[in-house]
């Protein structure tokens, strides 16, 4: 837990710097490929996997260290062989569990908020999911096990395998000759987004695109297809945690309502997207049919709202940034107490971000939240001993903010509803 944190201390800065970096590119070149409302959207869907995984909120069927201990046919020592070993077959269990998210219904709900921006950039790297409580397929790591492969190569090489992943989500590079054959490209996983029919659930590769090569999945970006981005049933929403369940709802509300317990039972199950017999009439979701066609997801914010939502994420960034530095000192179980009160600030401002007037009441039930913190702790984790007035800078700020968003949402947001009518 700790360790980890230290490492997205380090990472977390350098990835902003790099959509920094390609914002100014695509200004530069006429081709801004990260509207900033999306791009936030998509940052606070990272900030919220990184503190989910942080907190250790999920589990395995099977631990890899217990693995090891059964099925090892002999121990290799850290070397690069190790290492080489243990990417390889990381490699491989990420594109089976990546394959399967895309092609089991109830697997789908843990992988969709990765794909639902309608955009492909830098940013939307980071949208990872908040609603994957149980790993299923830590098995497919058993021929590391076999090899004897230490738990502590697993953990040093699981992130820097994700972190690996970053670089290709741009539309800034074209194909890259030779090693098209060899790894994930930009061009490669351009097509994996794409809601084309020519595209759909192809290039499930992570690192290496030799799997999908081998195993059927591979699919050539083509100049007469232009990758078209999102999800066939676009989320309307810039809530990320909103996002993380709205498949999974959709799947319990089907199940509900099937009348046959085999529908009930194998809807889980089925392709993605499968829904009973009859629903699509009886209960229609919203569903992209021609991809050249439709309208992004859009708000209608002013200027004020945009630079409002920025300095949110870019707080909420330097909360988060503190609780990482600090996980052995703010110890279990303040930890989940921190944990919940930065996913309350997200849901919030991101509900303000959709002009949802409900964004108030989270708000001020944020407000509740932070000054109960404040009076319970008398200090914020620790921080009053590195910065003097941090209490006061942060009631301060927990007042400021509930004030903005009382007045977006009973001025700013009523104020447009009367300017349509008339």
């Amino acid at each position: 837990m700790e360790h980890y944190g230290k490492i997205l201390v380090i990472a977390m800065p350098v990835f902003l710097l790099l959509i920094v970096i390609e914002k100014i590119y695509g200004y530069y070149k006429k081709n801004d490929t990260l509207p900033l409302m999306d791009t936030v959207s998509s940052l606070s869907s990272g900030i919220t996997n990184a503190v989910k995984d942080v907190l250790g909120i999920s589990i395995s069927i099977l631990s890899y260290d217990w693995m090891v201990s059964k099925f090892a046919f002999f121990t290799i020592e850290n070397s690069i062989a190790t290492f080489a070993i243990a990417f390889i077959v990381i490699d491989f269990y990420g594109y089976w569990t990546h394959r399967w998210s895309h092609q089991i219904n109830f697997l789908w709900n843990k992988h969709a908020i990765h794909h639902s921006s309608e955009e492909f950039n830098l940013a939307c790297a980071l949208r990872q999911s908040i609603s994957s409580f149980v790993n299923l397929f830590t098995f497919l790591l058993i021929p590391a096990a076999l090899f004897g492969v230490p738990s502590q190569v697993i953990a040093v090489v699981l992130p820097l395998h994700l972190f690996l992943q970053f670089w290709y989500h741009t539309q800034h590079i074209g194909k890259m000759g030779f090693l098209e054959k060899i790894i994930v490209t930009p061009s490669h996983h351009r097509v994996h987004h794409a809601i084309n029919k020519e595209y759909l659930d192809k290039n499930h590769g992570q690192i290496f695109i030799f799997w999908d090569q081998w195993f059927g999945t591979f699919q050539e970006e083509l100049e007469t297809v232009p990758p078209v981005y999102g999800i066939t049933r676009p989320v309307q929403t810039w809530n990320p945690i909103r996002i993380n369940f709205q498949h999974l709802w959709l799947l319990c509300q089907d199940a509900w309502r099937a009348t046959a317990w085999k529908d009930k039972f194998r809807i889980w199950f089925m392709p993605t997207g499968w829904r009973p017999a009859g629903f699509e009439e009886s209960y229609p979701v919203s569903k992209i049919d021609d991809v050249y066609h439709f309208e992004k997801y859009r708000t209608k914010s002013s200027k004020k709202l945009l630079y409002w939502s920025i300095f949110q994420l870019f707080t909420t960034l330097l909360l988060v940034s503190y609780m990482f530095s600090n996980i052995a000192t703010i110890g279990l179980p303040n930890l989940f107490v921190y944990g919940l009160f930065v996913f309350v600030t997200i849901y919030s401002y991101s509900e303000l971000m959709d002009r949802k007037t409900n964004a108030l009441f989270w708000e001020g039930l944020r407000l509740l939240f932070g000054v109960g913190i404040l009076m319970y702790y008398s200090d914020w984790f620790g921080l009053s001993k590195i910065i003097n007035f941090s209490t006061a800078l942060l009631l301060f700020y927990l007042i400021g903010s509930f004030a903005m968003t009382f007045y977006f949402t009973r001025f700013e947001f009523r104020t447009t509803v009367l300017l349509k009518k008339f």
